[in-house]
């Protein structure tokens, strides 16, 4: 077994879990615990945040490897599928073909196969998303969101600090990662990616450490998911 294995099957049992417990509990459905995406430039430390975010959290960090692995598994995407409430199954198959209503894109099954992730996950909680549109195919209502950004010259530097990269090569890696990304997000979601207002929380990371940082994301997501939740107990 793959350590991206490991990691999926191990998720997949906490969900297991969880949805036994709801059952058992005989009573009105628990709010799930959230999940968080993180949108981040390359060398701006938001992939170390989240990592540092999970622990705290207790929740588990899936990067674009783990997405993309559970995307191209059908047993995977069953297993997910199947843990959700069966209202929101009912839903999901509309909700995944409304995304990309009327738009060309490649890989069009890979990414029918990811909004249906992206949005059971959105039920089932307790992951911190790495990347792959997560915030644009959630919505502003579904999960908390942040962006980590930081100027080029400080991206640089990171590189060639925690990943060992001469400074040509780390400028080069960054100008490639910027335009990958910012052409992902604009094909798929018609979207800027770095739009501030497509996020709950935008870091520029020159000046702050990681793990100060920590309690400000936890106090942002905890603060956010009470509004939602009273919201949405508001309308019942």
């Amino acid at each position: 077994m793959t350590s991206i294995d490991a990691i999926i099957n191990r998720q997949l049992l906490r969900w297991e879990l969880q949805r036994k417990k709801a059952e058992e509990e005989a009573r009105k459905r628990p709010v799930p615990p959230p999940i968080v995406t993180i949108s981040r430039q390359s060398g701006s430390r938001g992939s170390y945040f989240a990592s540092r975010l999970a622990e705290k959290m207790d929740y588990q960090r899936l990067h674009r490897e783990v997405i993309d692995t559970i995307c191209e598994s059908a047993g995977y995407r069953k297993r997910i599928v199947e843990s959700i409430d069966e209202k929101f199954r009912g839903d999901l198959e509309l909700m995944v073909e409304s995304l990309f209503t009327g738009k060309t894109v490649d890989h069009r099954d890979y990414l029918m196969h990811l909004g249906q992730i992206v949005l059971s996950m959105s039920q089932l909680g307790g992951v911190i998303l790495m990347g792959r549109g997560g915030n644009f195919i959630l919505g502003p209502k579904r999960g908390f969101h942040m962006r980590f950004i930081a100027p080029k010259s400080r991206r640089i530097q990171n590189l060639v600090t925690y990943k060992q990269m001469s400074q040509a090569d780390a400028a080069k890696f960054i100008d490639e990662s910027d335009r990958v990304r910012r052409e992902f997000i604009e094909k798929l979601f018609d979207a800027d990616i770095d739009n501030p207002c497509h996020y709950d929380l935008v870091v520029n990371a020159e000046y702050m450490d990681v793990e100060e940082l920590l309690g400000v994301g936890i106090a942002a997501i905890k603060a956010k998911f009470d509004k939602l939740t009273f919201l949405d107990h508001d309308r019942v």
